[in-house]
């Protein structure tokens, strides 16, 4: 475990240099390829982040790039979501590879139908193989259970596909969405990706995402945990405004699709 804890370590050490030193032109590559910037920022920003990257995986951006009725994430989807993760990572290297990013975590509150405000995430990760360049790309991870949004909870590193499973989310607004892939135990996560302005399956597994204490203690004006955040026990400060990323969860909870663009799409690709 130690030894992986370094590999890990130096992948994310080496990616992150990498980023630092060509920071201008990452910036311009996501914007290239019709995604966000990677690179961590103020809270706001990965909020506004946060909310476009939503708003481009449901329906209500169809005009989007890449983006059609057939690779959306389902409205049923969003409505049995315990929490979601919503980030952009930049991942670099020459035969392993290193990534970082940024984002935020939110919440569902128990028993309830409204969100908690978000809490601030870093990324990390190192991947195997003959992997040579860099790459930049858009998650929603979807988290299905209270364990999960537990893990997210605790302060702790929280490493995908360690102890929770992750699978590629289903698609499309079909009702077979709703009639078969939402029976039994869900998957603690579904994973949605994007990367060069077109949905895809990109592998999570060994992702590690880490809270960032000081980007929400500034944003709260005070030290506050995650699981205060993610239960609801933290107010928003007077003078922030976190109201488009709740008003676009909404929309994706509640948005009709019209019948003749119904269709029923059940898979994504495979995560590996």
């Amino acid at each position: 475990m130690q030894q992986i804890s370094q590999y890990i370590q130096a992948g994310v050490g080496e990616a992150t240099r990498l980023a630092g030193v060509a920071q201008t032109e990452i910036t311009k590559a996501a914007q290239q390829n019709n995604v966000n910037s990677p690179l961590p920022s103020d809270f706001s920003s990965e909020v506004e982040k946060a909310t476009k990257i939503l708003s481009v995986f449901t329906v209500q951006d169809l005009e989007k790039p890449g983006n059609t009725v057939s690779n959306i994430i389902p409205r049923d989807i969003i409505k049995k979501a315990k929490g979601l993760a919503v980030f952009t990572i930049f991942k670099a290297g020459m035969f392993w590879s290193g990534q970082v990013g940024s984002g935020v975590v939110i919440a569902r509150l128990e028993d309830s139908d409204e969100w908690s405000p978000p809490s601030c995430i870093s990324i990390g990760g190192l991947g195997f193989g003959m992997q040579m360049g860099a790459d930049v790309s858009d998650f929603v991870i979807i988290l299905n259970t209270p364990e999960a949004v537990k893990a997210f909870s605790r302060g702790e590193n929280v490493t995908l596909g360690g102890n929770l499973s992750v699978t590629a989310g289903p698609v499309g607004v079909g009702k077979s969405v709703s009639g078969t892939i939402l029976e039994g135990a869900p998957t603690a996560l579904y994973s949605y990706s994007k990367s060069k302005g077109l949905f895809a399956g990109v592998s999570v597994n060994g992702t590690i995402l880490i809270e960032r204490k000081d980007a929400n203690k500034a944003f709260y004006k005070k030290d506050v945990t995650a699981e205060q955040i993610l239960t609801g026990q933290v107010e928003v400060p007077e003078g922030q405004n976190i109201s488009e990323l709740i008003e676009v969860i909404k929309k994706a909870e509640s948005v009709e699709i019209p019948e003749e663009t119904e269709t029923e799409t059940e898979t994504s690709a495979t995560i590996g």
